[in-house]
């Protein structure tokens, strides 16, 4: 008995300690006013420690539907394959000049698709060669915390490890350096992150903005 006690408690000092408990995180992006910021991209990178990247795989898809990208903000992992079908009856040349994903699919027509693989972290802002108003824009992240923005403006993480985490939210209008802005905070109960939008151009590939 004595044996088998020592054995267990030898077991008991040599064990990993626990993993720290989960905590959940819910970010509200708000604009002048307290509106709303939809199509906001909120990412969490983990401070001190590794953050864990992206599940690959999965369907993506932009469509080119009344001369209009959707979704205007589309947010892909590194190494995801990204379907650009065209639904409308007029033929699209897509394009981008992003350091993120250079890359052109000249003119094709209606039922007609092309795929790009986007194996680069960044912003990926899209074009249409023959339409100018046509404008989206892909994120492509390198964390498995990454959020769009619901038409409230919230983007709601759960199951986060405890502790602090970086805190980026990116827009394409948004009024700062890179259209982003940062902050650590911990992971855990609400967080409201105040910006500005700058006023989008004329032409633009949303309506709601």
């Amino acid at each position: 008995m004595r044996l088998i006690f020592a054995l267990s408690a030898l077991s008991l000092v040599g064990a990993a300690p626990a993993p720290p408990p989960a905590a959940g995180l819910t970010v509200y992006v708000r604009g002048p006013g307290n509106q709303p910021i939809r199509d906001a991209v909120v990412t969490l990178h983990l401070v001190g420690r590794a953050t864990p990247g992206p599940q690959v795989g999965g369907d993506f898809q932009v469509d080119q539907k009344d001369i209009q990208f959707h979704p205007f903000v589309l947010v892909v992992p590194v190494g995801a394959n990204v379907s650009f079908p065209n639904f409308d009856p007029v033929r699209h040349h897509v394009y981008s000049f992003s350091s993120a994903k250079k890359f052109e699919l000249k003119l094709y027509a209606k039922e007609q698709a092309r795929t790009v693989t986007f194996d680069k972290a960044g912003v990926v802002a899209l074009g249409c060669n023959i339409h100018d108003q046509m404008t989206a824009f892909i994120d492509v992240v390198d964390t498995a915390y990454a959020v769009k923005t619901d038409a409230s403006g919230n983007a709601v993480f759960a199951n986060l490890p405890a502790g602090q985490v970086k805190l980026d939210v990116w827009h394409p209008y948004l009024r700062a350096p890179g259209n982003l802005v940062s902050s650590q905070v911990a992971a855990t109960g609400t967080q409201t992150v105040n910006v500005t939008l700058r006023t989008p151009p004329r032409m633009t590939g949303s309506s709601q903005y």
